[in-house]
């Protein structure tokens, strides 16, 4: 995965800047995420109910920093 990674930004040093728009997008994502998760948790205690709660609040926020860092460094 690595080298897939570093094979990418290798790409990306050549030539034009990169359109920083997919890292906007992303990045977006991430903070809009976490307005609403700090809005939720503050009004509602218990907030996640649940196991299966929890696991799917960590899994998204998990999978939107991984965007917003990957489209960081690609972008970069």
């Amino acid at each position: 995965m690595l080298h897939a990674l570093s094979a990418v930004i290798l790409a990306a040093e050549g030539g034009e800047e990169p359109s920083k728009t997919a890292f906007y997008i992303c990045g977006g994502l991430l903070a809009a995420w976490a307005v609403v998760l700090a809005g939720i948790g503050m009004t509602q205690p218990s907030f996640p109910g649940t196991i299966a709660a929890r696991r799917g609040v960590m899994a998204i926020s998990a999978i939107l920093m991984a965007a917003a860092m990957a489209t960081a460094v690609i972008t970069a």
